[in-house]
């Protein structure tokens, strides 16, 4: 089983993604947090495998959480649960190896299938042979949207994922300038990531007019 700590500052919103979680299979929740310190010391007591972190506390924000965890020795994995939009949170999650970033409100579905493909990866990484760069990139994209062998040639599983989470992140849709800034690519490779999503039907794009030059290409997870 899959140990969860699920942290959040709503009482009855914690009670709701602690049912979510308790519904999916190969997890099983084993504490509840409404602060960060209180998420650390839990994290001592608990030895969760995966915590489900909002990043909206009352005491401190989230990602100095994430940060005091590493400090204190956790190793565990977590997954921001959060209303925050702002690109500077995702940026800031993205650099400190979340699994993954969820944006509030959401649904049972959506996350047991993150939550699915999170204890995929895990699995395969438990029992993964590394001889090379191909067994990396294969574990690393098991049971994601983007898997290594579907990639283009010069594509990787794993900015495909920085890029695909930036775009559901996305209060409304990006540009690829704006993918670019967030992920930290350039410009034409955060474009080629995009279409590359546009292709296989996962995104979809669309074209901002301004009063001169080219139209922009604004893009959106989910077509």
């Amino acid at each position: 089983m899959i140990r969860v700590l699920v942290v959040d500052d709503d009482f009855m919103v914690a009670r709701v993604h602690t049912g979510f979680v308790s519904r999916v299979d190969g997890f099983e929740v084993v504490g509840t947090c409404h602060s960060g310190a209180d998420a650390v010391t839990a994290a001592g007591e608990l030895v969760p495998d995966l915590v489900l972190l909002d990043l909206y506390l009352p005491d401190q924000f989230g990602l100095d959480v994430l940060s005091e965890l590493r400090r204190a020795g956790h190793d565990c994995d977590v997954m921001v649960i959060t209303a925050a939009k702002e690109a500077d949170a995702v940026r800031g999650a993205l650099r400190q190896g979340v699994v993954d970033y969820v944006l509030k409100p959401f649904g049972f579905e959506d996350l047991r299938e993150r939550l699915e493909r999170y204890a995929a990866q895990r699995d395969a990484l438990a029992a993964a042979q590394v001889r090379g760069q191909e067994d990396i990139d294969r574990v690393l994209s098991r049971g994601g949207s983007a898997p290594a062998a579907a990639l283009p040639k010069g594509m990787s599983p794993q900015t495909a994922r920085l890029v695909e989470s930036a775009l559901r992140a996305a209060d409304g849709n990006l540009s690829a300038s704006e993918a670019a800034e967030q992920v930290g690519l350039s410009r034409v490779s955060a474009r080629r990531y995009l279409e590359y999503f546009c292709s296989i039907g996962q995104a979809e794009v669309t074209l901002r007019y301004g009063s001169a030059g080219r139209p922009e290409r604004r893009y959106r997870w989910g077509a």
